[in-house]
């Protein structure tokens, strides 16, 4: 299938997901809005998107780190920017989630708390960025923060929310709740989850090609003022 034919491909479902998200999902008993338990899957594609492009924005970085090639940097980079645009985007749905059951959007809920912190790290990422003139300084010190924002991860939206006497209003393994709900749930939840991680991949080549072209235009630019 064409490049063309694949973006029409992802369109069509993801159209599909919402489609069935909105009109086949039924109403789930124990929430405090039975039918608006649908949010789930939405919210946590993000987070599963999120974290495995945050995940490959480390991978180039460490790659940089050993080869010191600047298009590892753009590729670290380019995963960064769609790694906080989901950050943010499961930190929207949250709070959605948040105000329909809980009845306040932001009440720092550990995992409220933890994902703030997310977001704060990703951000220092790109004013470490713009502290730095010299592409291969820049390069070096963002890598190295990539790969420490990465390692928070797990610590943060795992570890520390279910530590031991860490009381929080999210439920436990969200996933497996959610396949708890009936076929329909998990038919568009993993539907959304693939169409998520499609659009986080279709994001992260379209900014890596832009970036490319940004990065030999600088160094040709280097080149011809010696």
């Amino acid at each position: 299938m064409s490049k063309t034919g694949l973006k029409i491909a992802l369109f069509v479902w993801m159209e599909a997901v919402i489609f069935g998200a909105f009109t086949f999902l039924p109403p789930v008993p124990g929430f405090r809005v039975p039918a608006l338990a649908k949010i789930m899957v939405f919210h946590v594609p993000n987070a599963m998107s999120a974290t495995v492009i945050s995940l490959a924005a480390a991978f180039y970085a460490i790659r940089f780190l050993f080869r010191r090639n600047l298009l590892d940097d753009v590729k670290s980079a380019a995963g960064a920017s769609i790694a906080l645009l989901f950050w943010i985007l499961t930190t929207v749905t949250g709070m959605v989630f948040a105000q329909v059951q809980w009845g306040q959007a932001w009440n720092w809920d550990p995992k409220q708390s933890a994902i703030f912190m997310l977001l704060l790290i990703y951000l220092a990422y790109f004013a470490i960025r713009a502290a730095f003139s010299d592409a291969q300084k820049r390069a070096t010190a963002a890598a190295a923060w990539m790969v420490f924002a990465a390692l928070t991860i797990p610590l943060l939206t795992y570890v520390l929310p279910n530590a031991p006497g860490m009381m929080s209003l999210h439920p436990k393994q969200v996933v497996f709740s959610v396949g708890g709900m009936g076929p329909q749930y998990r038919m568009i939840f993993w539907g959304a989850t693939a169409g998520f991680m499609g659009i986080a991949v279709w994001m992260f080549r379209l900014h890596v090609r832009i970036d490319e072209m940004k990065l030999s235009g600088e160094l040709a630019g280097l080149s011809g003022g010696l």
